[in-house]
């Protein structure tokens, strides 16, 4: 039997006499980047804190590759890297000053730090930039420099809080790279609030909502949780809206362009076949039809609408 790289079992953490979180469970079993999803305030700070063993938790247990954060925590924590979404880089250190730094705080024995530091460099795309300051450093490189310090001791668990935040978009599209490459051989925490950054990253997601787990499943099942109510039609003969409207289960016909037409519907599983016969007997020659698939917003208020349930 495996043991889980992270398992996280039945925590729950309170700040004075409000619960920040609730009887959260979950495990990484395998290499990949998992997402930690939930809005401002939904307990997604206080879930990393205690995962990385900043924070102690009220109740439950906490275990890395086996080893359990709050009764063995150095040892714990050798295999944890941690990326807060404000890096606690020393802006009057080069960059081969500061790793170095880091790998001694991380406990990595004296006869390696140069070679971690040389390969934490090399994978973060920074070899180059050993002698200059950070505070001489762009946004995404200082960027790559909070992520070096997350892996110098070689973790088997990555945390990433927000790790794209205030990033321009080639600076983004690098550390999303970054961040894939990292994964290839670990576990990666990725926490955002931003649903588009997950579903290009994660391969799974746990999503957390005033303070409990409200969905964990897999990136295709988060995206499939609400069934569609659109569809798009693209006809060489199409329509007058009302020939739509008459279609039973149509609530709405938009007109994208002269051909293009997004059709709403109310809970109707034959609503296509029914869109392709009328087609076929009044001669819209349709071309082209497709099912939309909700949004990341949706499902995401929608998850959270049925936990306040």
């Amino acid at each position: 039997m495996n043991i889980p790289i992270l398992k996280v079992t039945h925590i729950s953490h309170r700040y004075s006499v409000q619960w920040a979180i609730r009887d959260i469970s979950f495990e990484l079993t395998q290499h990949g980047i998992y997402g930690l999803l939930g809005s401002n305030g939904a307990g997604k700070s206080t879930t990393m804190n205690i995962c990385c063993g900043v924070l102690n938790q009220t109740e439950g247990t906490v275990e890395i590759d086996g080893i359990d954060l709050r009764k063995e925590p150095e040892t714990a924590k050798r295999q944890i890297g941690f990326l807060p979404q404000n890096p606690p880089l020393y802006m009057d250190l080069t960059v081969d000053e500061y790793l170095t730094h880091c790998a001694h705080l991380r406990l990595v024995d004296r006869t390696e730090v140069r070679t971690a530091v040389g390969e934490a460099k090399e994978r973060c795309g920074i070899s180059h930039f050993g002698n200059r300051l950070i505070r001489n450093l762009s946004g995404g490189y200082r960027q790559r420099v909070g992520i070096a310090q997350a892996i110098i001791h070689r973790p088997k668990l990555v945390v990433l809080d927000e790790p794209t935040n205030g990033l321009d978009p080639n600076q983004i599209i690098e550390v999303r790279g970054l961040i894939r490459e990292i994964a290839e051989d670990r576990a990666v925490i990725f926490s955002t609030h931003i649903l588009s950054e997950v579903q290009l990253l994660c391969k799974e997601i746990k999503m957390i909502d005033s303070g409990r787990m409200v969905f964990e499943d897999t990136m295709d099942a988060f995206n499939n949780y609400v069934e569609p109510h659109s569809l798009l039609a693209r006809m060489d003969n199409p329509p007058q809206e009302a020939a739509l409207l008459a279609i039973p289960g149509v609530s709405k016909a938009d007109f994208l362009n002269e051909r293009l037409v997004r059709i709403y519907f109310d809970n109707e599983h034959d609503i296509a076949d029914r869109v392709i016969l009328n087609s076929v007997q009044q001669g819209w020659k349709l071309q082209e039809i497709n099912f939309e698939k909700s949004s990341l917003d949706e499902i995401f208020a929608q998850l959270s609408n049925k936990q306040k349930k």
